[in-house]
């Protein structure tokens, strides 16, 4: 198979890897897409997104329109006369005018299951509802929400040591290997894409920051799902004697407690137990306002806090 000219379109980390597999191989990366420059760190300096540092070492031109809403945007994609557009978390909604500019249109590649998880925050939801597994879907792209034709799919499973992280690794890994099996059967017409069933669709909404104060009424098993999901971002996180902790490891325990939920029933080496709505939860790393991540060993040989009350601000 003869190289394809490409346009690239992607903005977090999640999109490197699919980019260089791209730049390593047969296929000619013509322009890369991605978000204009946003504040970062605590200067608020303008900062280059992960695909567009990647992208200038490597020497591909970098482009970053705010939106596809101006003709000169629009007619520059139609210029490039690429053969075909990856797209891979770019976050921005692409018009009919883009989708076609490609000789063989676009793809993506989504970080769940489709229909499964359409959305922005695929790895998280999928994690903090229980899924036993997900994965990366190649879908040929259309005016919908993730709602495109499926080509390709590869399943990676969920463990109970997993966090959002560490799906979000492997499974940028899985989207490159899944892209590179995908382009020589969409370059050829050979690879056919299939309708999504609808009726299993679901939704990841993005997620946000007040999400992630735990409810200890919740059952334990579910407070963990959430802690897993939300590492490394926004990251749990409780109220303790009015500051605030983030919780960045945990387990769930066996036995159960009278007490209210939130309530620190023990405090060792092994961890804190914190009483839930169901179960023991046993942190095992936390956060305080401005320190390091610790291990609970570490933390308690600073402070005292069995029997004391986790909550929410307000809430104790």
């Amino acid at each position: 198979m003869a190289g394809l000219k490409v346009i690239f379109a992607g903005t977090p980390e999640f999109s490197l890897s699919p980019l260089v597999a791209l730049m390593q191989s047969e296929h000619q990366v013509i322009a890369v897409y991605t978000q204009p420059d946003r504040p970062a760190g605590r200067g608020r300096r303008p900062t280059p997104s992960p695909v567009k540092q990647t992208a200038l070492k490597n020497g591909v031109a970098v482009f970053q329109p705010r939106n596809f809403k101006l003709d000169e945007d629009l007619s520059r994609v139609e210029e490039h006369g690429a053969d075909l557009m990856v797209v891979v978390a770019y976050g921005l909604i692409l018009p009919v005018r883009v989708l076609r500019a490609p000789r063989l249109g676009c793809i993506n590649i989504h970080a769940s299951l489709l229909p499964r998880w359409r959305g922005a925050a695929p790895i998280q939801r999928a994690i903090q509802y229980g899924d036993a597994e997900t994965g990366v879907t190649i879908m040929q792209m259309d005016q919908g929400l993730d709602t495109g034709p499926v080509l390709l799919t590869k399943r990676c499973p969920i463990t109970s040591e997993d966090n959002g992280g560490s799906v979000h690794d492997r499974l940028s890994a899985i989207g490159a290997e899944a892209l590179m099996e995908a382009i020589p059967g969409v370059a050829s017409g050979t690879l056919i894409g299939q309708p999504q069933d609808e009726t299993r669709a679901c939704y990841a909404p993005k997620v946000e920051k007040n999400e992630a104060w735990i409810d200890w009424n919740r059952p334990a098993l579910e407070i963990d799902r959430l802690i897993r999901a939300f590492n490394p971002w926004p990251v749990a996180q409780t109220a303790l004697d009015g500051e605030v902790v983030r919780i960045w490891r945990c387990s769930v325990q066996a036995g159960a407690h009278s007490a209210t939920p939130g309530y620190v029933a023990a405090a060792d080496r092994q961890g804190i137990d914190v009483v839930t709505g169901n179960g023991l939860l046993r942190i095992h790393e936390l956060q305080m306002p401005g320190k390091r991540v610790v291990s609970a060993a570490d933390f308690l040989n600073a402070r005292t806090v069995q029997g004391m009350q986790l909550g929410r601000p307000g809430s104790l």
